[in-house]
């Protein structure tokens, strides 16, 4: 998915300022798919250039005009092309995981206040998700289309960082374990 993909979905759900959009992808959007404001600044100013977006300049008061921006024809063309793609399985790069893996070789419980680390982050991040769910869908059965399709990606995201958590757990328990019978077998040799 190119980032172009990502600002139409967001353009279409709500036309708005290059500002508004980088708060957005902080937001919400940025829960799948990254970007610096530089780099959306950018990209808008290439879909411009192509005709995939058009800008209207709006007068502020006391502040500089500003350019709100909303998908155009051939922008929305390119988004029904792109959305009839067929999208490949992504691989998973996950160097903690390596990391894990790593520690059968040196010292488990070096890893330990790494994968805390990991797991506050996480557990962080599920409190947004959850934060969000109920700010933004309190009343599930009124849901329109387009509500139901974030929704639908919100749960995928709380749901990850759920099985992401327990796994953390697990890694910890056993990291802990492992370090514990290291102390065990140093004891040993004293």
């Amino acid at each position: 998915m190119a980032l172009e993909h990502a600002i139409l979905v967001s353009l279409l759900e709500q036309p708005g300022s290059g500002y508004e959009l980088a708060r957005r992808f902080d937001r919400s959007i940025g829960r799948f798919w990254t970007a610096t404001h530089q780099q959306i600044y950018r990209v808008l100013r290439r879909m411009e250039a192509d005709g995939w977006i058009a800008a209207e300049e709006v007068a502020q008061d006391g502040r500089p005009d500003k350019k709100v921006y909303s998908a155009a024809g051939p922008g929305r063309a390119a988004l029904a092309e792109w959305l009839r793609e067929p999208v490949e399985p992504e691989t998973v790069r996950h160097e903690l995981a390596v990391k894990i893996r790593a520690a059968a070789f040196d010292d488990p419980s070096a890893l330990i206040s790494e994968v805390e680390r990991h797991r506050e982050s996480h557990a962080a991040l599920l409190a947004r998700y959850l934060h969000g769910e109920e700010r933004d869908f309190p009343d599930l059965a009124a849901l329109d289309a387009r509500q139901q399709l974030q929704y639908v990606v919100l749960r995928g995201g709380i749901e990850y960082e759920r099985m992401t958590l327990a796994w953390l757990d697990d890694v910890l328990a056993t990291l802990r374990r492992l370090a514990g019978a290291g102390d065990e077998q140093d004891s040993e040799f004293r």
